[in-house]
């Protein structure tokens, strides 16, 4: 394994109730809110089963776009759609038990032969995809603190 990596942080602020914003390090990107499904949250933005959802079809689509480009494959349109299945595990606790992708690139027909070998190998360069099917380490710390030595740290101008 190639000891190369490449490291961003995405940062989360409570709004409300479950609700957060959702804050990336690149110039310019507008913020995101998430929440919860109902009934525990709001649906005043996409929940975390929905963001995963999203984040493997839109990695499988770009990637699939990308090979086909480099191809010299023209696509119209390209269109995804993903089942996300949640069943309950052992301890009855819900889980992503699978994603089903369907992927509807619309291109000529005198392309459908350049386009084989990218249906063969587009999936291996989606990162999100490839990293959800091997399982990703996750590592989780949770530093507490009260309401007021929050307020504290931001009047003195140390705050994290």
């Amino acid at each position: 394994m190639s000891s190369e990596q490449n490291v961003f942080i995405t940062k989360l602020n409570r709004i409300t109730d479950y609700q957060f914003k959702v804050e990336f390090d690149l110039p310019g990107m507008p913020e995101l809110v998430t929440d919860e499904a109902e009934p525990l949250g709001k649906n005043a933005g996409p929940d975390p089963s929905r963001m995963l959802s999203a984040a493997v079809g839109n990695c499988l689509s770009s990637s699939l776009l990308f090979c086909l480009s480099k191809a010299r494959v023209e696509v119209g349109d390209l269109k995804a759609s993903v089942e996300t299945v949640k069943r309950r595990n052992e301890k009855g606790r819900w889980r992503i038990a699978a994603l089903k992708v369907k992927l509807h690139p619309v291109i000529r027909d005198e392309d459908v032969p350049r386009s084989k070998r990218c249906l063969e190998v587009f999936e291996d360069f989606c990162i999100v995809t490839g990293s959800v099917r091997r399982g990703i380490e996750v590592d989780v710390s949770i530093e507490t603190g009260s309401h007021d030595s929050a307020a504290s740290r931001e009047a003195s101008g140390s705050g994290v």
